[in-house]
């Protein structure tokens, strides 16, 4: 194996593990782990606490206006072997998971001045390569020359029942049919809003995870960063 480092782009569906899967690669391979999703969720963490979302509306162009205020960081952990994401200074990493973050996301993430402000950070963050990025836009927009893009999905009941599985091992009071709701909105929000739609890039691997194990998984996603590395 070579020593050049590559960007690996990992795109998909909510719910489907990509974060796991990106955060054990990086760890695999000695890469910076860059959570995408948790940027939008700290955006939108930030927009409910400024009370820029109300009643299910979102004061978009008040967000916007406050973009320059919003700093966005990742901090290795070193108890919890992990990077946390930092909103202005504050370690947010379990607030932008709950569920209020949840049902929230998807609308902040269709405003394409947000997009952009994100994009331009990730950019900045993956410009020596060794990154391993998911997200719903990587491999389309961010990094479209990616030496490598994966794309992962799991059927919506299956994701939603992960979903449901983890919030209630926190110790959340959810229903199993909100989160599929919730689930199949986002789908569709992430698939169909005007910026940078959530979809497959043309040279992107498909991993559907529906019904393999953690292990077989990651199986998978490493050999496909070995071979690309065997070809660098």
């Amino acid at each position: 194996m070579t020593n050049h480092k590559i960007v690996v782009a990992i795109d998909g569906h909510s719910s489907c593990g990509k974060s796991t899967i990106a955060k054990a690669l990086a760890a695999k391979f000695g890469y910076v782990f860059i959570d995408s999703g948790a940027m939008y969720r700290a955006v939108t963490l930030y927009a409910l606490r400024h009370n820029l979302v109300a009643g299910g509306e979102l004061k978009r162009d008040e967000l916007i206006g406050a973009l320059s205020e919003i700093k966005i960081e990742f901090k290795y952990n070193p108890v919890s072997k992990k990077n946390d994401t930092f909103l202005n200074g504050e370690n947010v990493e379990e607030e932008i998971r709950q569920l209020p973050v949840s049902q929230n996301v998807s609308p902040v993430a269709t405003i394409a001045e947000v997009r952009a402000a994100m994009v331009r950070l990730q950019q900045e963050m993956g410009k020596n390569k060794g990154i391993v990025m998911d997200g719903r836009d990587i491999g389309t927009v961010v990094f479209p020359d990616a030496e490598l893009k994966l794309f992962v999905t799991a059927t919506a009941e299956i994701r939603a029942q992960r979903r449901f599985d983890e919030l209630k091992a926190k110790g959340e009071d959810v229903s199993y049919s909100e989160i599929l709701e919730n689930v199949k909105e986002r789908d569709f929000i992430d698939s169909t809003r005007e910026a940078s739609p959530l979809r497959k890039a043309d040279d992107a691997l498909v991993l559907d995870n529906s019904y393999l194990t953690r292990e077989e998984q990651m199986e998978w996603a490493i050999e496909r960063v070995e071979e690309r590395l065997d070809d660098r």
